[in-house]
């Protein structure tokens, strides 16, 4: 979908919070990706990763952004809204998404493995459903996509350190 410059100045911005999110799942050792809502132009409800926190598959930052979402606005549509996540949602956010009527999505960086918004899956723009969103992809792409590639490379690199530990304390 095409934006206007104007559009795509908002776009940043409300990605910038969703990238500050996604820095703080990253200190609490989740995966770091961050969401927020917005409707009418102001933020309305915010997310990040927090499955390992909660001990919750379900927490993910979009899903965590949607329910307050729909708290907020006392209703299970989320019609004029515009959801900003520094990751393509997987297919259960995906289909979440498509739940709420949500308007729009804005994602930073695509998920070849899992992604549910064209990469690997497009659950949100299947013509099945009634309901289809707008999505625009790439805003802050870059920013989001190191993000997430520095933290699996320590994740791997703690994993490594920790299994030569057990080795050695084997001998």
């Amino acid at each position: 979908m095409m934006v206007s410059e104007e559009q795509e100045l908002i776009d940043k911005q409300f990605m910038k919070r969703a990238f500050e999110l996604a820095q703080q799942a990253e200190t609490i050792d989740e995966i770091p990706v961050g969401a927020v809502v917005v409707a009418n132009n102001k933020i309305i409800s915010e997310g990040y990763n927090q499955s390992i926190t909660l001990n919750d598959p379900s927490a993910h930052a979009e899903m965590v952004a949607i329910r307050q979402a729909g708290k907020k606005l006392q209703n299970y549509r989320l019609l004029d809204c515009t959801l900003y996540v520094t990751l393509e949602p997987c297919p259960m956010c995906a289909g979440l998404l498509v739940h709420s009527r949500i308007k729009r999505v804005v994602y930073a960086t695509k998920d070849l493995k899992t992604g549910a918004a064209g990469s690997a899956f497009n659950l949100l723009c299947d013509e099945k459903h009634n309901h289809q969103i707008q999505l625009n992809s790439g805003i802050m792409a870059e920013e989001c996509s190191q993000l997430l590639s520095a933290f699996f490379k320590r994740r791997r690199a703690e994993k490594k350190a920790l299994k030569q530990a057990a080795k050695l304390a084997v001998k």
